[in-house]
């Protein structure tokens, strides 16, 4: 496993990969800007990293990977764990900044943050992880099905994920009774941890369940 992670990161991630994951955290420094929407472009990594290095399917990273003494699980496995060390590396990039992001907004009269801002971030964190369980839930096993639905399989992921935040940045924040939504620094703080903390786990599950699906449909596929 600890190989197929390595040929991940030499081979088949793009440098443009890197990109995403370490400069675009640093919008949460832009003042308003919608910290929920910072979370699509990691999905947006998807089509690059499956595509392969050579950025098309002419670099057959897939079919190369199954003719590796390799289990075709253990091939599922390490994409899926690859793609949440994209997805954790960029939370805990905004993690790092969001100290110096409040110092900013602090510093402009009336600034506000609206939609999933800063105000609610740990909350934020937890609808982040649930979104990306569900649009992994969508890439996997549509794309494992025939291993070449990079399209179909991205373009309904990343839908998936914009319709699940939609919801909770229109329709969450007026549900009675989710004051504590609002604001970190309440003391219902530790609600949102307790949320997280349930959000985690159901990352963790949603994913074992990713892993079954896809590998079983990967076994399936006649290179």
């Amino acid at each position: 496993m600890k190989a197929l992670i390595y040929k991940e990161f030499k081979l088949a991630m793009h440098p443009i990969c890197y990109v995403f994951v370490f400069a675009f955290p640093l919008m949460i420094l832009i003042p308003s800007y919608p910290l929920g929407i910072g979370f699509i472009y990691i999905l947006s990594c998807y089509p690059i990293l499956f595509l392969g290095a050579n950025k098309g399917q002419q670099s057959n990273d897939l079919l190369f990977s199954t003719l590796l003494p390799v289990r075709k699980k253990d091939i599922v496995m390490a994409r899926i764990i690859t793609v949440a060390i994209l997805q954790f590396t960029y939370i805990l990039m905004l993690c790092a900044l969001l100290p110096l992001s409040f110092a900013i907004h602090k510093s402009i009269p009336g600034e506000e943050i609206p939609g999933l801002g800063l105000d609610a971030f740990v909350s934020v964190l937890a609808i982040a992880l649930v979104g990306y369980s569900i649009a992994d839930l969508i890439f996997f096993p549509i794309y494992y099905k025939h291993g070449k639905s990079i399209v179909m399989s991205t373009l309904l992921t990343i839908l998936g994920f914009m319709l699940y935040l939609g919801v909770f940045t229109i329709a969450f924040p007026f549900i009675p009774g989710m004051e504590w939504y609002k604001d970190t620094l309440s003391g219902a703080l530790w609600i949102q941890f307790i949320v997280l903390g349930v959000s985690l786990l159901f990352y963790v599950a949603l994913h074992f369940i990713v892993y079954k699906v896809s590998s079983k449909r990967l076994e399936k596929v006649d290179f």
